[in-house]
């Protein structure tokens, strides 16, 4: 891997367009791309020769959602892999993921009680019958998330958000008692909203905030081959605006809460509409998480602009993404930019949705994915693990992933796959508090977005999934520039601040 500092030190390029005097003003700017040819975030100077330009419009002064932020997860396999690897490696992911060198990483997710991605099974209240949670204990953290989640943020220069999800309630307080599937009873909807909020206070004490929880990962289920707990949007309701909600605010939390937290299809649909068509239980929801595991290549776009619009004041955070049911491949970033991968629906999605789960380039999942998302009113967007071995885990159940970074614990060595630098093209230049900013591109098989940051300069994303290289043109407050974007790659292009000292609007 390349170092990592090299490839984020910050210059500016003064792009010359060659022009007269009465033509457009050059811009400045500078431009990062990782490509299939090679580059990895690698600042550009020189761009290939391409005769025809696409004219790439942005428009400042059209603007939509505030960016909350952009990042990854906290799971207990790759806290446990932190720990196994050397203090120097374990210093240079954590680095590459929250340092100013680094990704940048501002919003970040991590489970409450255990998951498919956690050793084994555990709970905070292991003691059957403790409706009081007098034996609640974080203790299953203290050796791994908890010190990773320190870690990260003594190397964060801006901080980071927490999200936090629980996966399943103890097996003693559902009806099946079981980690896997079943539904919450009733007698303990106090007990598991009296969980939440213990819970606050434990990682308080830890000198850790969470900003968010989402109800319940995947109320739907996950066909029980794992930990989950399944709810209808009405019990979800019933448990949020009767027990969680009442309990937050009652013990002095502002944290958030999360509703839905599964795939965009039209379920997210039925669920906004019970969610804030239910005004008592609106009221205690500040916003919808969705996951991207309906399609490898569609981002529902319409059910996206639906739950939005259902509620244009809340949150719409994708919590939740990976290429999943596949096994890393180690130091071959060929296979991150080619056709290959499948997911859970390649194999187990009923006939009627596997139109949605053909074959396909990692990288470009990502990439499509992400900008979809922006372009559709999502304001944060979650990785699911940040680091996983080379079987793709560990994972108790033994559902395989994919994660940026790769380690190799006996040989103490890590591999930074295609997938990291793509997620640093949006989260080291897409900053919190970004607002999403109008543009116009002519050229559908160009893929774009854009915001303008706090600090005034406007961040530009181009994905070119095409096997050629194409011309830009992009302008901006009457400047441009000219540069060329290669054969499936993606830029950012940072351009400053034109208006100094003006800050946007959020």
């Amino acid at each position: 891997m390349q170092n990592l500092t090299h490839l984020f030190v910050s210059f500016f390029v003064i792009v010359i367009v060659m022009s007269s005097c009465s033509g457009p003003q050059p811009m400045e700017a500078e431009i990062f791309e990782t490509s299939e040819s090679g580059n990895k975030l690698t600042r550009l100077i020189e761009f290939p020769a391409v005769k025809d330009k696409v004219e790439i419009t942005i428009l400042p002064d059209e603007r939509f959602q505030t960016i909350t932020g952009i990042g990854g997860s906290f799971t207990e396999a790759s806290a446990y892999l932190l720990n196994q690897v050397s203090q120097k490696n374990r210093e240079k992911i954590l680095e590459a993921y929250f340092g100013e060198s680094g990704a940048r990483y501002s919003l970040t997710r991590t489970h409450m009680n255990s998951c498919d991605f956690s050793l084994g099974n555990y709970s905070y209240a292991p003691v059957e019958g403790d409706v009081e949670l007098e034996h609640f204990s974080i203790e299953e953290d203290m050796d791994d998330i908890i010190p990773m989640i320190k870690d990260a943020m003594a190397i964060s220069k801006d901080g980071f958000k927490i999200i936090s999800s629980p996966w399943t309630a103890p097996p003693w307080m559902k009806d099946n008692n079981d980690w896997k599937g079943g539904r919450l009873l009733p007698e303990y909807y106090d007990t598991w909203a009296l969980f939440f909020s213990k819970y606050i206070d434990a990682y308080r004490e830890q000198g850790i905030e969470i900003w968010a929880f989402t109800v319940e990962n995947e109320p739907l289920g996950n066909d029980s081959n794992w930990e989950s707990m399944h709810f209808t949007p009405q019990e979800q309701n019933e448990f949020v605006k009767n027990h969680l909600g009442p309990r937050l605010r009652a013990d002095g939390h502002d944290t958030k809460i999360l509703g839905y937290d599964q795939n965009r299809d039209e379920e997210l649909i039925e669920w906004v509409d019970a969610m804030y068509d239910d005004e008592e239980a609106a009221q205690y929801y500040d916003g919808t998480a969705v996951h991207w595991y309906g399609s490898t290549f569609w981002h529902f776009p319409d059910e996206l602009q639906y739950a939005y619009h259902k509620a244009p004041g809340k949150h719409l955070i994708q919590s939740e993404a990976c290429i999943d049911d596949e096994v890393p491949r180690w130091r071959d970033d060929a296979w991150y930019w080619a056709k290959e991968a499948t997911d859970w629906g390649w194999n187990w999605a009923p006939e009627e949705r596997k139109h949605w789960h053909p074959k396909y380039v990692p990288v470009f999942r990502y990439a499509n994915d992400i900008i979809g998302c922006f372009n559709n009113w999502v304001d944060g967007w979650v990785d699911w693990n940040m680091v996983l071995d080379k079987q793709g885990g560990p994972n108790w159940a033994e559902n395989w992933c994919i994660a940026p970074v790769i380690v190799d614990p006996d040989a103490d060595e890590v591999y930074f796959t295609p997938l990291y630098y793509t997620m640093a093209h949006f989260s080291r230049y897409i900053r919190p508090g970004a607002v999403r900013i109008g543009f116009e591109n002519p050229d559908e098989d160009l893929k774009v977005t854009a915001v303008e940051n706090p600090d005034g300069s406007i961040a530009v994303v181009i994905f070119n999934p095409g096997e050629d290289a194409k011309g830009i043109n992009l302008s901006l407050h009457g400047k441009s520039m000219e540069f060329a974007i290669s054969a499936k790659a993606l830029q950012t292009i940072v351009i400053q601040n034109t208006k100094k000292g003006v800050k946007p609007t959020v």
